[in-house]
């Protein structure tokens, strides 16, 4: 297995930092704004996109984590609803994620946002889109766009779980 770094925990940083930008930018501020993560990693983006959008705006932006296996639709155990703490009616949602892939992990959460209220927007942020979407999604603010074969594997590594920051591509050989 041969494996690439394509982003380390600089470019990451950096990024980020763009997006958040992007983010305040697009929507004219934060105002109304809820930063949802999709677990696990996406969850740990969004806390950190609030935290630089804390620092640029001075403004502390709502930012919680969700569970979307209840909505999945390659799973044969069913899984409960997961109970979520905030509201979604009216906001603008900005899901956050790790890798956009085929787009069956934001459908997903798509439906678990919807299931528990009706957003004024939805929007997407992930960190990295590798292409060969199954489903018609696109991301509104992609932190690196990098095009992959079906059989190479893109991993994010993040310190709040693994111990280090960065984005790899394995090619099987």
């Amino acid at each position: 297995m041969k494996k690439k770094i394509i982003l380390d925990e600089d470019a990451m940083r950096r990024s980020l930092t763009r997006m958040s930008h992007e983010i305040i930018e697009r929507n004219k501020g934060v105002d109304n704004i809820v930063l949802v993560g999709i677990k696990t990693r996406g969850e740990f983006l969004a806390l950190r996109m609030a935290a630089l959008i804390k620092k640029v705006e001075g403004v502390e932006v709502e930012c919680h984590a969700m569970n979307i296996q209840a909505w999945r639709d390659d799973l044969d155990e069913k899984y409960p609803l997961p109970e979520i703490d905030f509201s979604v009616k009216d906001k603008k949602v900005i899901l956050v994620d790790d890798v956009l892939f085929k787009g069956r992990t934001v459908r997903a959460a798509l439906e678990g946002i919807l299931h528990y209220g009706r957003a004024k927007e939805v929007q997407l942020a992930v960190l990295v889109d590798r292409g060969h979407r199954e489903l018609p999604i696109r991301a509104d603010y992609v932190g690196k766009n990098i095009p992959s074969s079906i059989q190479e594997t893109i991993r994010v590594k993040m310190k709040e779980s693994d111990g280090m920051d960065c984005v790899t591509i394995e090619r099987g050989e």
